[in-house]
This record gives C-alpha cells, structure tokens and sequence, in this order.
C-alpha cells in the first residue's frame, strides 16, 4: 500500500481538466506550498493502469471462479486466475505509478499530477477517478475549466472544428460537474476567469487543501510568466 511504500505522504491531489485551461499555473501554484509535488502531464500513462485494475474488478469470469471457490491446476486455461486480486493488483499499480512516474522525494507530503485528456472516453473516465479515488492516499481533485470563448482561440484549439471543440469542453464539464456531485467532500471546481481576476478567490482552494491561506504565495506566482503560453 503507498501509505507503507511512502510513510510521510499525508493525501494527493489531482488537477482534472481540458488542455488551455490555466492549469500550469494552478500547477505552479500547488507546487508553492510546502511538501506538494504535484507532477505536469506524462501522456495519460495512469490510463492503462486503471484500465487493467478495471478488467480483474469486472472480470465475470474471475469473479464466477471466486463465488464458486474454485482451485485451478495446472490443467487449467484459467490457471491461478482465481488468486488474482483486485485490491491488491490495484495497490500494486498506484504504488509503482508513484515510485517511477511521481517520483515523491522524503519531505514530499501531496502527492499528485494535472492530466488534460480524460473527458475524450466517458467510460474511461470513471474507471480512471474510480482507481484514483481509491488507491491514493485520500485523494482530492481540482476541477478546473476556463471561459469557452477564450479556450477556442487558444493554442491547437483554433486549428480545430470550433463546434467540435465547444461539444468536447461541454462533455468535460458535465464529466466533472457528475463525479463532484457524487464526491462533494473531495472535490472542488475552479474556473480560471475567476482567480486570475480575483487573487481573493484563491481562498476556497486553500480551504479545500486545509492549507493556510496565503496571499504573498499566490501573488509571486501570479508574477511568474510561464513559457510555454508563447508557443500558442
């Protein structure tokens, strides 16, 4: 279990969105406070993982071979199957993403990462908060989303079919909007429109994290102008 791989790791935190958003810098912001490392985007690699936890939690030919408590020889096609767990295949999984794609070091308290691209796969994207939401350390989500309008114009999305991109950004909401409703006591939205005009409304975030709120964190790394806004 990661609370026995990783002792001082108290909780993670996840920034769910839609790419152009503002989440780099709500990254940055997090990764101010002390003891959070909350890593950037690494191509959705926790998607296969949470995809093969999926399969043995839904196995119905598993799950028969468990109620019937049988024991397979080697005989068998299905050898051993019935010993496969999905708590402890799951437990497995979210340690070792930890360990080789986290990375946390020895003061790191929150853990966690950003990833744009889950709203494209509805079904996909329960099974993925569903493994989050259960194999790390009392884990919380930031849902954050920005003005359509401006996200339209805005980096690959201008090259794009508008409506198409508008139905997309409408799907990722109702995606958050739904998993919020059902996790309330672990999830808050944000919307980026708002703290970047309001550095106050950072405060319900502070909140949520049960961090002390501190508005001298947020106005340094509002001044930071991140890099990666000049390619698009």
């Amino acid at each position: 279990m990661l609370s026995t791989t990783f002792p001082n790791l108290k909780k993670s935190v996840f920034i769910v969105t839609y790419g152009r958003s503002g989440s780099t810098l709500l990254q940055n912001l997090l990764n101010s406070l002390p003891g959070y490392l909350i890593r950037g985007e690494n191509e959705n690699l926790i998607s296969p993982l949470a995809e093969a936890w999926s399969i043995v939690k839904k196995s119905e030919q598993g799950n028969r071979m468990r109620t019937n408590g049988l024991i397979t020889t080697s005989q068998n096609p299905w050898f051993g199957y019935e010993a496969v767990s999905e708590k402890i295949l799951g437990e497995e999984l979210a340690s070792s993403f930890t360990n080789a794609v986290l990375r946390p070091n020895d003061d790191t308290r929150v853990i966690g990462f950003k990833e744009i691209r889950w709203h494209t796969d509805p079904e996909l994207f329960t099974i993925i908060m569903s493994f989050l939401y259960r194999f790390f350390p009392k884990a919380q989500f930031i849902f954050n989303t920005r003005n359509h309008d401006e996200v339209v114009r805005s980096g690959w999305w201008k090259y794009m079919d508008e409506k198409k991109v508008r139905q997309q950004l409408i799907q990722a909401e109702d995606l958050y909007l739904n998993f919020a409703a059902a996790n309330s006591n672990r999830c808050i939205a944000l919307h980026y429109n708002n703290y970047i005009e309001d550095t106050n409304s950072w405060r319900s975030l502070f909140d949520f994290l049960a961090e002390p709120f501190d508005m001298e964190i947020v106005n340094k790394v509002l001044d930071i102008k991140l890099q990666h806004l000049k390619n698009y």
